[in-house]
């Protein structure tokens, strides 16, 4: 059960949808925008800007979500203030408006108080939920969320009080002015190229909120719309392992494999916990997985498989013996 589905109470008047039509155009025009690059296209300057937005991206997965939103390890003043700059450059507001709308989504998921709602619709949960007003729940529940942590943070306020002035500098200035020195392209091709970097970004993100709702793999809880996927959890930095974060939000990996090609942000916050830099990384140990597995899971992890294989094998005596070996691969995968 997602903790704070029971306080949702059933709202009197039905709710009537209303588009903001000024996020409608602003939408619009960044894709645009994005699509303009094609006209503009310069395959040294986009490569830079894309290595430029994949070094951002884990300000979202490493810093927004893992660090800031779930508190699945520990990052020192050196890391905070790094993965602060690189969430900056995603746009996607500051830390602490991220965090508040993260943590009320998982505490009331897929209800009329979980800002992008997957019962809606996927379009909803994609993108709409942007491009309309909040149902009256998201407000209302929402504003019992605990946000004292994130709020007293000194590097976020930090970044709250000056959010504009540091979009300006990190995300335009800085990477069209070294893209424009390095490849020689004009200023129109890097900002057509930062449209397309920035749109990208989105999509990826907002992945995790739709289609991370409404696939059928569910190792952990078969209860929830939360589902994991091999491919999602490859391009989204390691966010589509959605059923097992769901289940086990404060685990640092986001997932239960121990492999960084399918997940990146791993990668990312192990190399720094080796620098020091980052301390104190949870992860949910076998017994408790197991445990869960085998209560709520939808029988396709290894511990709840019910089919067996025959194995021969000598015994001490060279006597040829048979017995019933459960399947340990990482399911779907193909590896143990």
């Amino acid at each position: 059960m997602i903790l704070g589905k029971s306080e949702i109470e059933k709202s009197e008047k039905p709710f009537k949808k209303e588009i903001v039509w000024r996020n409608v155009f602003l939408f619009s025009l960044i894709h645009l925008m994005a699509l303009n690059v094609y006209f503009h296209w310069n395959w040294n300057g986009f490569l830079f800007h894309f290595f430029y937005g994949l070094f951002s991206a884990f300000g979202i997965s490493a810093g927004a979500h893992r660090l800031w939103s779930h508190r699945s390890y520990k990052a020192n003043f050196k890391l905070q203030v790094l993965l602060m700059i690189m969430q900056t450059i995603c746009i996607e507001n500051d830390v602490i408006e991220w965090v508040r709308d993260h943590r009320v989504h998982h505490k009331f998921s897929d209800t009329d108080a979980d800002p992008h709602n997957s019962q809606r619709g996927l379009f909803f949960s994609h993108m709409g939920w942007l491009l309309c007003k909040k149902h009256p729940d998201v407000r209302k529940y929402g504003s019992k969320v605990d946000m004292s942590d994130i709020e007293s943070e000194p590097v976020l306020k930090f970044q709250r009080k000056f959010y504009i002035p540091l979009v300006l500098i990190f995300s335009f200035i800085i990477p069209i002015k070294i893209s424009m020195y390095l490849v020689g392209h004009d200023l129109m091709v890097g900002i057509c190229a930062i449209f397309c970097r920035y749109v990208i970004s989105l999509h990826l993100v907002w992945f995790t909120n739709s289609f991370a709702h409404v696939g059928s793999w569910k190792p952990y809880d078969k209860n929830i719309a939360p589902s994991d996927s091999k491919f999602f959890g490859i391009i989204c930095f390691g966010e589509g392992w959605h059923n097992f974060h769901h289940v086990f939000p404060w685990d640092y990996k986001v997932s239960e494999l121990p492999l960084y090609r399918y997940n990146f942000t791993i990668a990312f916050i192990d190399f720094f916990s080796w620098l020091g830099w980052a301390t104190d990384l949870k992860i949910a140990s076998d017994d408790m997985i197991k445990a869960r597995v085998l209560r709520t899971g939808d029988g396709s992890h290894p511990y709840s498989m019910k089919s067996t294989r025959k194995v021969k094998k000598l015994d001490e005596n060279c006597n040829i013996v048979e017995f019933m070996k459960s399947d340990e691969s990482y399911w779907g995968l193909g590896m143990k």
